[in-house]
């Protein structure tokens, strides 16, 4: 993003937002338009262990950073996001909340879900926690993915998630998240999203070893999407 482009682009969408509190139009991650609008999250540290109870996988990680900021487009040019600190409480903190974790946005892809208790999602100091305890490493995704988290193939997440609120810079040059829907969307595992702050985990317990001697490790893993 050049100084000139971030410029020019906040001069037009100061001409044509009507309000600071708009969304931004035709959001997405590349310059392309019809980009998806993918929050990318960085692992680091990726690594596979195998779950206590030998049979099973367990997944930690973010998949998103708050209060930190990744390029992002709209109809007029770059600017840079934010995700508030808190931004998804209100969409997490619903009875019926419904979220998968899939492969590359891929909803017939999923290995996880809150509505049967493989997944649960919340916020804490980092941004959006994600934590799935019980992958099945049998489930052909599960078995796909681990070998390339193992080996840093992959390691990069993003979510699908709706604006509810939000609010421009003064300047335009930025857009801040206040709050965010993710009822319906999902966390994904990709190879390329657009946020490069987060950090998150998947990890694969061993079954045979004494419990004070079983090896943890944590994948961090990080990503927004719209």
């Amino acid at each position: 993003m050049t100084h000139t482009t971030l410029a020019a682009a906040a001069a037009a969408r100061a001409q044509n937002v009507r309000q600071r509190a708009d969304r931004p139009s035709q959001r997405r991650s590349a310059e392309q338009a019809g980009s998806r609008a993918t929050v990318r999250a960085a692992l680091s540290g990726v690594q596979v262990r195998d779950a206590d109870d030998g049979t099973t996988m367990e997944f930690r990680g973010h998949a998103s950073v708050y209060e930190a900021g990744y390029e992002m487009w709209d109809m007029f040019g770059p600017y840079t996001e934010i995700v508030s600190e808190g931004a998804g409480r209100d969409s997490l903190a619903r009875a019926d909340l419904d979220v998968p974790l899939v492969l590359g946005h891929d909803q017939l892809r999923r290995m996880a879900r809150t509505t049967t208790g493989t997944l649960i999602l919340t916020e804490d100091a980092t941004g959006l926690s994600v934590y799935a305890p019980v992958l099945d490493p049998t489930d052909y995704d599960v078995a796909y993915i681990a070998p390339k988290l193992r080996a840093g193939l992959v390691d990069e997440m993003s979510f699908a998630f709706r604006i509810e609120a939000g609010q421009w810079s003064p300047d335009y040059t930025e857009y801040r998240i206040n709050r965010y829907d993710i009822h319906r969307g999902d966390v994904a595992i990709v190879g390329y999203g657009a946020n490069p702050n987060t950090v998150g985990s998947l990890r694969q317990p061993a079954a045979a070893a004494p419990a004070n001697s079983r090896a943890r490790a944590l994948l961090e893993l990080a990503i927004a999407g719209d």
